[in-house]
């Protein structure tokens, strides 16, 4: 399988980071493909919890090339933060890979992102403020700065200098907070002068990598109901996080493309405002938050919960030709004496299975649930299909029915190893 894409199958947070390091054993390089440094990947190795925004999280495989392509927005303090951290606790980072045509984040994006949300009043996306939107503006205006080109530090400088220039004149006309240019200048060619020998023209990497039979896992941030063109927009993020976002963002052709596996937890969570037919506002849904931990690795914010959607799983298997399915946090259920699971919507009086093209159609959508028993037992130890619960058991084989893939991989625990190769029986 020399191309694998890990796709999040809900709103994000459905635990890629696991799957993708349990995933990074059978591959050679590990490449994320979008978005920026508002995305957290936790994994857990032996109690030891690494929580990564930009680095792909195949960096803790020593056999592995971690690759930042060219549809990421690099945001270089975060970058080198995570590569001392990295480093401080014994993993090198040396082979990391950036791309060339990477767009770079800088201060005056945060900026707007902030006068962005400020001037939306109650309407607010619920954007992180790390300033991933306006960097992809920038982008699409062509007026952007990449990674390559800190190959030369002095135009480098001249050309940050007139963008902040440009970019602060802006910003004081909003009202805010003057830039401090030489500071951004001064701090900025340091960090790029740092980033130098990092950078790679890294679709030759890639495809040279291909010519060799290796095999290669794209990596994706956010999740397929956030992308900026099939999520439930305008409460997206400013990529696409679907598997055809994959290709354009690592310049590997959709023909490599063998396998894709979304993720999905055996619940569902959503950060930030957005319709969201399955949420609960109970003590059900309080249970899957504190039992689940579901507070961003990010931003620290409090997600929302609610029972899992098939609905809009079907629909990211469509969106993104999901080949099969990963399902995390199984043992969060634990407990509960009644699981449900919404297989259609209710929408004015209409019963569908399909998922709604428009945003204020989902917020009308009424689940449709089936209920099944729980399960009393604590699963975190099972290792075989055999040996879960009755309505675990009965909950994958109805997921499977309902969404038409395959289950993989079911996660029952936060560590490495917490997980089980399911098998329907």
């Amino acid at each position: 399988m020399p191309v694998t894409v890990v796709v999040g199958a809900q709103w994000g947070d459905e635990g890629k980071a696991k799957i993708i390091d349990l995933l990074s054993k059978e591959h050679t390089h590990v490449v994320r493909y979008q978005g920026g440094h508002n995305a957290g990947h936790t994994v857990v190795v032996g109690g030891d919890r690494y929580a990564l925004q930009l680095i792909p999280s195949g960096v803790l495989y020593d056999h592995v090339v971690p690759v930042i392509a060219n549809g990421v927005v690099v945001d270089l303090p975060t970058l080198f933060d995570e590569i001392d951290a990295l480093e401080a606790r014994g993993h090198s980072c040396e082979r990391l890979a950036v791309s060339s045509r990477a767009h770079l984040i800088f201060p005056w994006h945060q900026a707007h992102d902030a006068i962005a949300e400020a001037v939306r009043g109650d309407d607010k996306i619920g954007t992180t403020l790390k300033g991933i939107g306006p960097a992809y503006a920038d982008k699409a205006r062509r007026v952007g700065l990449r990674a390559g080109d800190v190959g030369d530090l002095d135009a480098f400088a001249v050309a940050l200098r007139a963008r902040a220039e440009a970019e602060d004149a802006q910003i004081r006309a909003a009202g805010s907070e003057a830039l401090d240019i030489d500071e951004i200048v001064e701090r900025f060619v340091r960090l790029g002068a740092r980033l130098a020998p990092y950078v790679a023209d890294t679709v030759e990497l890639l495809h040279e990598a291909l010519a060799r039979h290796d095999h290669l896992l794209l990596e994706g941030a956010q999740a397929t109901f956030l992308d900026l063109d099939h999520g439930t927009y305008p409460y997206v993020t400013s990529s696409n996080p679907t598997a055809g976002g994959a290709c354009m963002g690592t310049g590997i052709g959709p023909r490599e493309v063998t396998r894709v596996v979304g993720i999905t937890k055996a619940y569902t969570t959503r950060v930030g405002a957005g319709p969201f037919p399955t949420e609960l506002g109970d003590a059900d849904g309080d249970r899957l938050v504190e039992v689940g931990k579901e507070f961003g690795t990010v931003t620290g914010r409090r997600r929302r919960a609610g029972w899992l959607d098939c609905a809009m799983l079907r629909q990211a298997v469509r969106l993104n030709s999901l080949t099969e399915l990963a399902l995390t946090k199984l043992d969060v259920l634990d407990g509960f004496e009644e699981v449900k699971v919404c297989t259609a919507y209710e929408i004015d009086g209409t019963i569908s299975r399909g998922y709604p093209d428009r945003s204020v159609l989902l917020a009308r959508a009424r689940p449709v649930y089936t209920a099944m028993p729980g399960w009393s037992e604590t699963i975190g130890e099972v290792r075989s299909p055999h040996d879960l619960p009755d309505g675990a058991r009965r909950m994958l084989e109805l997921v499977q029915d309902e969404v038409g893939i395959k289950v993989g991989v079911v996660g029952v625990g936060a560590e490495r190893d917490d997980h089980l190769q399911w098998t329907a029986t």
